[in-house]
């Protein structure tokens, strides 16, 4: 059976559970095999097909945008508090950066940002000339993406929503799944085998051949 048969199959399935009272995201694990992630650091941004929800996003910027929460230079020294620091970091999804501003935001919201996974970066995040359109681009993109360190042997992806149509979370799963496979070194040889489930129930295998 073809995996996308497959993943069709584990839909199916996961569909006849207990439904519950909000809308579950779906899930997908792949789980890894030889591979040591730390001396084969994975880090990806892959654009998805179908848009999983909006991201909160907001950007550093040197002046005021009316498309975008914003963080102007004037306001940085602000953030020198950690506990307003934390408070910017947990509230939004993503952060992107004027160019010029990048080693000042490196310097002052660095620490916070990196761990986080949430700095903004060459591959997606960073403008050069900041005007609406290259805004709502952006913000676009940024909808469609998702970012992927790989740090351990299993990774656990949000790919959709139950609410959304079987092809639709198809397409995303192969998606990410295709651009994984070719980052990793091994290719096929590094997946043991992938799952997919809803938030809250039992995952269902997949047997990658």
């Amino acid at each position: 059976m073809e995996l996308k048969e497959q993943l069709q199959t584990a839909l199916i399935e996961l569909r006849k559970e207990k439904e519950r009272k909000f809308d579950q995201t779906v899930d997908l694990v792949i789980n890894l095999q030889k591979f040591d992630s730390k001396k084969n650091a994975v880090n990806l941004v892959v654009s998805i097909p179908h848009k999983i929800k909006e991201k909160k996003i907001a950007a550093f910027l040197e002046s005021k945008n009316k498309n975008i929460p914003t963080i102007t230079g004037d306001e940085f020294k602000k953030y020198s508090n950690k506990k307003e620091l934390k408070k910017l970091v947990k509230k939004f999804d993503f952060f992107m950066a004027q160019a010029k501003l990048m080693p000042k935001i490196a310097t002052i919201f660095g620490k916070a940002l990196g761990p986080a996974g949430k700095m903004p970066s060459p591959q997606l995040g960073i403008i050069m000339n900041v005007d609406d359109n290259a805004i709502n681009e952006l913000k676009n993109k940024i909808n469609n993406s998702l970012k992927i360190r790989i740090k351990e042997s299993s990774i656990k992806l949000p790919m959709g929503k139950q609410s959304m149509k079987d092809e639709d979370i198809i397409e995303n799963i192969l998606t990410t799944y295709d651009a994984i496979l070719k980052a990793l070194p091994r290719e096929k040889e590094n997946i043991k085998n992938i799952e997919i489930k809803f938030t809250m129930t039992k995952p269902q295998k997949i047997k990658i051949k």
